[in-house]
C-alpha cells in the first residue's frame, strides 16, 4: 500500500465520522423526512455528492446515524461494567447514560429513530440495534426480565423527562413524572433502584 492510498484512506475515514456527526445533529433537529442531505453536507464541510460518494442515499445516512447512536451507548455501557459484578453492572451503566444524557443531541436523535420507524428498512436497523443492546446488558447484568424492563423504561422515561425540560418545570404532574420522585411498593417490578432513578436528579442540578 503506497503512502497516498493510506493517507487517502485516513482522509475518508476522517470524513465520514464528520458527516455523521453532522447527521446527527441536523436529523435530531428535523427528523428524518425533515433532513436535507444538502444542510448535512455543508455542515460537515463537503459536497452532496461526496457525501453520496460514502452514503448512497439519505436513508443508508439516517440508519448509519441509528447505529452510530446505539454505537455510542453501548460501548460506553461496556466500558463502565468491565470487571464489575452483576448487581453493580446497572447502576454503572445507568451513571454513564447520565452522562450520555448531556448530549442533548444525541438524546434527541433516539427519539427521532424511533419516530422513523414507519420505515421498515430503518425499523429493522432500529429493532437489531436495540435488540443488541438489550443482550448486552442482560448478558453483563445477569438481570431478570422484570430488571431489565425496569431498567430500559427508566431509561426511556428519562429520555423524555429531559427532552421536554421538564426538571425545570414547576407543575406537580411536571415533578411527578421526574424519575426518583416517586415511592414504589416493594412488589412493583418499578420499585428496584438503578442508576437510572438519579439520572434526572443530576440533570436537574446541572441545568
Amino acid at each position: 500500500m503506497t503512502p497516498v492510498a493510506t493517507q487517502e484512506r485516513q482522509t475518508a475515514g476522517e470524513r465520514r465520522e464528520q458527516i455523521l456527526e453532522a447527521a446527527v445533529t441536523v436529523f435530531a433537529e428535523r427528523g428524518y423526512e425533515g433532513a436535507s442531505t444538502d444542510v448535512i453536507a455543508r455542515m460537515a464541510g463537503i459536497s452532496q455528492p461526496y457525501l453520496f460518494r460514502l452514503f448512497p442515499s439519505k436513508k443508508a445516512l439516517f440508519v448509519e446515524v441509528v447505529k452510530y447512536g446505539f454505537g455510542r451507548v453501548e460501548r460506553r455501557f461496556r466500558e463502565v461494567s468491565e470487571g464489575l459484578p452483576g448487581p453493580e453492572v446497572l447502576e454503572a451503566m445507568g451513571n454513564a447514560y447520565n452522562e450520555l444524557l448531556q448530549d442533548r443531541e444525541l438524546l434527541l436523535a433516539q427519539h427521532q429513530f424511533y419516530a422513523a420507524c414507519a420505515d421498515p428498512d430503518i425499523r429493522a436497523a432500529v429493532r437489531t440495534c436495540f435488540a443488541a443492546m438489550w443482550q448486552m446488558v442482560e448478558s453483563r447484568s445477569g438481570a431478570t426480565d422484570a430488571e431489565l424492563q425496569h431498567f430500559f423504561a427508566m431509561g426511556m422515561l428519562c429520555n423524555v423527562v429531559v427532552a421536554m425540560d421538564l426538571v425545570d418545570l414547576r407543575e406537580q404532574w411536571a415533578q411527578a413524572a421526574v424519575p426518583g420522585t416517586a415511592k414504589h411498593d416493594e412488589t412493583c417490578p418499578f420499585s428496584t433502584t438503578s442508576g437510572l432513578v438519579a439520572v434526572a436528579e443530576t440533570v436537574a442540578s446541572s441545568s
